[in-house]
């Protein structure tokens, strides 16, 4: 009976004892940008890590954009209203593309690039019009070419112009699409 309580009291030591232990650090598979456990970092990884998980580590090995937490049981979440595509970071202010400005929102985001390439599109051909002409020679074939050159190049940043206008004003003030009025 004695060697019973001293073995019931060296359990009981034993249990009381034992300091608290906390379980390992879970990681989700991959992150949002393509990186996953056992692989190679992708090359873009780290300008999509600065646009969806702005706050976490910049050394991948660090795991900080796989790493769940323990209280919900949740990988990290990507900063709302953040979108990070092919054309590279899209910021529309909201937290998801349910939300009914959102559809405006990244419309407007397209349309400026769209329209920005435009109008470097036609400034390119405003220089090599002016090329043209420089490069002439009192020749009249190529000085007309040149003009010509420079007329279709005004007029398509005068086109780009208009149509940017145009989308915005019919969008924002006739339709009242939510979230283009920017």
């Amino acid at each position: 009976m004695r060697n019973i309580i001293i073995i019931i009291f060296i359990i009981f030591i034993t249990v009381i004892s034992a300091g608290k232990i906390s379980a390992q650090d879970r990681y989700a598979t991959c992150d949002q940008c393509g990186y996953c456990q056992l692989s190679p970092t992708p090359g873009n990884w780290l300008s999509c890590k600065q646009c969806l998980y702005p706050t976490a580590n910049s050394d991948a090995s660090s795991k900080e954009t796989l790493k769940i937490d323990p209280v919900t049981g949740n990988p990290p979440q990507s900063e709302p209203g953040n979108y990070y595509t092919m054309i590279g970071c899209i910021n529309t202010s909201l937290d998801s593309f349910t939300n009914p400005l959102a559809a405006g929102s990244v419309t407007q985001k397209l349309l400026n690039i769209v329209f920005s390439i435009a109008g470097g599109i036609a400034f390119l051909y405003l220089l090599y019009g002016s090329f043209l002409v420089l490069t002439s020679q009192s020749d009249p074939e190529k000085l007309n070419q040149g003009k010509r050159v420079i007329y279709g190049a005004i007029i398509g940043v005068i086109f780009a112009f208009s149509a940017v206008f145009i989308v915005n004003m019919i969008a924002s003030n006739v339709l009242k699409i939510p979230g283009f009025s920017q």
